[in-house]
């Protein structure tokens, strides 16, 4: 049997270059990135991202030790000695980012040793899975919106997710009041709906940013656009607040990629809150928590799906559990990310084949890790 024989994270910065008709916008995509190696020579990799990776990578290498010398098959109890290292009394936050980079390398690692993908040991529900596309960000002004919306379009995507709110709370100012934020957004909306016609399926993710009065107010001016689901409209995902927005204004709700711990997944469910859930392997504790939260979520007869980005690592989830369903192709995070990975499945008219090779199905360039890592 394989025994774990050394851990170790770094913080990487990896840019991502947009072109907008004549002008460019870059930005950085951090990522923690996280090795996991074996005393037979094989190495897993995983990520967490959407925080401070500088702090998860030194959370992962000051806490790893306790799991050194165990079989990376034994994932239950691998996850189970890091929560109770690293959450003893059900913290958050980034104990819970650095156990899910940990944990999917144990599964990247679980895969190799039984010569089977991942997507596979979680059950194999099916062979490809649909993907929604991320494309539209704050950084567009309307018409380079809505002609990034058309060009997803042509490009075979029929699932289009763009973002509304825009940190509206966070940096709420005489200057910049909230109702203004919402009502230039449902002019973009508008502006997108028109652009693709009626037959796209189109998305919203306010990204935590807004409160209840501002999310109500959007989604009645919207709600004439078709929207498939919210997604995150509230800030700290208040479930409350949530199942009163739903039961008020009619649209779908999503939210979860941000939770770390299942009991905020059986509050929401509890609550009617949501819709859709969407625990995010990198960030909601890894392939192990995700599965119970897929689990879950399918006693309540509910679907999930993926929220957050980092859709190769998410499509396994996905793709094994009887109810998953959409995959996020976050245009920003997959640009980023095929600077670090090689052999990186890419979606055919709005589908992603899963991939057949061991573990997560794709390498890692450690020449770019090195040359990324933060300094």
């Amino acid at each position: 049997m394989p025994k774990i024989t050394r851990v170790h994270a770094q913080a990487l910065a990896v840019p991502a270059n947009v072109e907008i008709g004549t002008r460019k916008h870059s930005q950085n995509m951090g990522i923690c990135y996280v090795e996991v190696e074996t005393d037979d020579g094989n190495i897993g990799h995983g990520i967490s991202a959407i925080t401070d990776v500088g702090v998860v990578a030194a959370a992962v290498n000051s806490s790893s030790n306790v799991i050194m010398g165990m079989d990376p098959v034994d994932n239950e109890r691998i996850w189970e000695v890091l929560y109770w290292a690293m959450t003893p009394r059900g913290q958050g936050g980034y104990a819970m980012h650095a156990i899910a980079a940990i944990d999917v390398a144990i599964w990247d690692l679980k895969g190799k040793h039984l010569n089977l993908p991942v997507w596979r040991l979680l059950g194999g529900a099916r062979e490809r899975v649909p993907v929604y596309a991320t494309f539209g960000f704050d950084f567009y002004d309307r018409d380079e919106l809505a002609n990034a919306a058309s060009d997803f379009v042509q490009r075979g995507f029929r699932d289009l997710k763009m973002t509304v709110g825009h940190n509206a709370l966070a940096r709420r100012s005489p200057s910049r009041p909230v109702i203004e934020v919402v009502e230039e957004d449902a002019r973009r909306v508008q502006a997108v709906r028109e652009a693709v016609g009626p037959n796209v399926r189109l998305y919203l993710d306010a990204n935590c940013s807004l409160d209840h009065f501002h999310a109500a107010h959007l989604a009645r001016r919207v709600k004439e656009y078709d929207i498939t689901f919210f997604e995150e409209p509230i800030t700290q995902n208040d479930a409350r607040q949530m199942a009163d927005l739903r039961r008020e204004v009619g649209i779908p709700l999503a939210c979860g990629q941000n939770e770390g711990t299942a009991f905020r997944f059986r509050e929401l469910i509890a609550a009617n809150a949501l819709d859709v859930l969407q625990p995010n392997v990198v960030i909601t504790g890894g392939f192990t928590q995700c599965a119970r939260i897929a689990s879950l979520a399918h006693t309540y007869n509910m679907p999930i799906a993926n929220g957050g980005a980092w859709i190769h690592y998410n499509m396994h989830l996905q793709a094994g559990a009887p109810n998953g369903t959409l995959c996020e192709y976050h245009n920003l995070a997959v640009i980023a990310y095929r600077q670090l990975a090689n052999n990186l499945p890419e979606p055919q008219n709005g589908w992603l084949t899963m991939p057949d090779a061991p573990g997560l199905g794709f390498d890692i360039n450690q020449e770019a890790v090195r040359a990324l890592r933060c300094r």
